[in-house]
């Protein structure tokens, strides 16, 4: 439960918007990224793989960090 899956959104150096799969939508951070965040939030079929994601890359990779010292 305390494995988050980020992806974010750079332009020129600088971070316009994040995924953050503990909030489940992405966040702009400048003006253009908050209307990509917006236009992304209401792709309910984007969301549900960027939801997956998490699953499919982040629990899968679980094991080698932990499991094996």
């Amino acid at each position: 439960k305390d494995i988050e899956f980020i992806r974010s959104n750079y332009y020129n150096k600088l971070e316009i918007a994040r995924f953050d799969s503990n909030l489940g939508r992405f966040v702009g951070y400048t003006e253009f990224g908050v209307k990509q965040a917006n236009y992304w939030n209401k792709d309910t079929s984007y969301i549900g793989v960027m939801k997956a994601q998490r699953d499919t890359y982040c629990l899968h990779n679980i094991g080698i960090w932990y499991g094996n010292p």
